[in-house]
């Protein structure tokens, strides 16, 4: 199961971080190549390669997380997605203003969905602060908490083994009506909870 990121921000660098820490390869790209990309890479080598957007996204499973107002410029072009996963682990505010994004009434999973037709989207890894995404999973004497929920049962099993690969325990909130609402940042009552589960 190959696995892309879109995004080197502090929530796509976190995410590769983790992955490497699991011993999990990934491809990660951001907008400016994979130059620029050579220092997190060779911190994070073997695991983790600097590649284009479209080497990325041709992966399994990709996670996006990109600035809410350059998400449609990341995604734009990219070849059919297939059914594969998506995971959309990115929120409606930007630094440094953090002012929410005119969503209009919908779920910003709704918006994301809609700027990768035929992907299977799963929404996960945006509630959690980078470097609690990064550190050790298991610390505190439990397990961090990940929650995440999608439309497709089979694409959120995936997605639960990989949170699971990772150290993490997973919660799925199901579908993204409901899970992405619980989850939204703004908004919702869940993100940046650091939550453990014992025992």
């Amino acid at each position: 199961m190959s696995i892309g990121i879109i995004g080197s921000g502090n929530i796509g660098s976190a995410f590769a971080r983790a992955l490497a820490k699991a011993s999990i390869p990934a491809i990660i790209a951001n907008s400016r190549g994979p130059e620029s990309l050579r220092v997190l890479a060779g911190e994070l080598a073997p695991f983790i390669t600097a590649g284009t957007r479209e080497e990325a996204a041709s992966a399994d499973i990709v996670l996006v997380a990109v600035n809410w107002s350059k998400l449609p410029t990341a995604l734009a072009g990219l070849p059919d997605w297939n059914g594969r996963i998506v995971i959309d682990a990115n929120n409606p505010i930007e630094a440094p203003l953090f002012k929410p994004a005119q969503l209009d009434g919908r779920l910003s999973s709704e918006v994301f969905a809609g700027l990768v037709p035929g992907a299977r989207v799963v929404k996960a890894f945006n509630h959690l602060l980078p470097p609690l995404l990064s550190g050790d999973p298991k610390a505190e004497g439990g397990s961090r908490v990940l929650f995440f929920s999608g439309d497709d049962d089979a694409a959120k099993a995936e997605v639960a083994a990989l949170i699971d690969s990772l150290g993490f325990f997973g919660i799925d909130l199901g579908s993204l009506a409901i899970g992405g609402r619980l989850v939204q940042f703004p908004g919702g009552p869940l993100p940046a909870l650091n939550l453990v589960k014992f025992g």
